[in-house]
């Protein structure tokens, strides 16, 4: 009985520990995540206030944001106007810092991924923080694009390192992130 009451102890603490985790960079933290050390970044809206200081801790020279104001969707794309405005005067105050606005529905068109590569293509642009607003939907897809382009994952590991858990995550079997990164096809050779 002891052992059992053990085993309870130690499943709930590693999931305090990881729910934790979970909380902190989800609210805290701004779903800061890293893709590639010292390369890549994705991350949820960024206050204009504390940019500045991610940008000099993680040496980010370019900042993909893929909000867009209008969609008419509040739950997944709530961008408002001047909340975008507001982010790019920010990013303009800091020098040497660049700002690209591809604004992406939640499956990019071909035209949101020609741009994307036009940016990751330019060894200058690195590191780059690419974000959406809650940075887990187009943030997440579009740093999966990178890694199948640019380092060489497959779609399955790409779709399964983008998040955890998959199971009953937006890029689950059967959902239309999942179904867009298992169909993928490379556009770089």
């Amino acid at each position: 009985m002891k052992l059992k009451k053990k085993i309870i102890w130690i499943v709930v603490g590693i999931a305090a520990i990881l729910g934790g985790k979970h909380i902190y960079d989800r609210h805290i933290n701004n779903n800061f995540m890293e893709i590639t050390e010292g390369k890549v970044y994705k991350s949820g809206v960024i206050p204009p206030d504390e940019i500045a200081d991610y940008v000099a801790k993680y040496h980010i020279k370019s900042i993909v944001d893929l909000r867009f104001p209008g969609t008419g969707d509040d739950i997944n794309n709530p961008e408002v106007p001047q909340e975008l405005i507001a982010e790019k005067v920010a990013v303009e105050k800091i020098q040497g810092v660049n700002y690209f606005n591809n604004g992406s529905d939640q499956i990019p068109t071909e035209a949101n991924l020609t741009s994307f590569f036009k940016i990751m293509d330019n060894p200058d642009n690195y590191p780059v923080l690419i974000h959406c607003y809650h940075g887990i939907g187009r943030a997440q897809l579009y740093s999966a694009i990178y890694r199948i382009e640019y380092e060489g994952m497959t779609n399955e590991e790409a779709r399964h390192k983008i998040t955890f858990p998959l199971l009953f995550s937006s890029f689950d079997d059967g959902t239309e992130k999942g179904e867009y990164l298992k169909a993928y096809r490379k556009h770089h050779p």
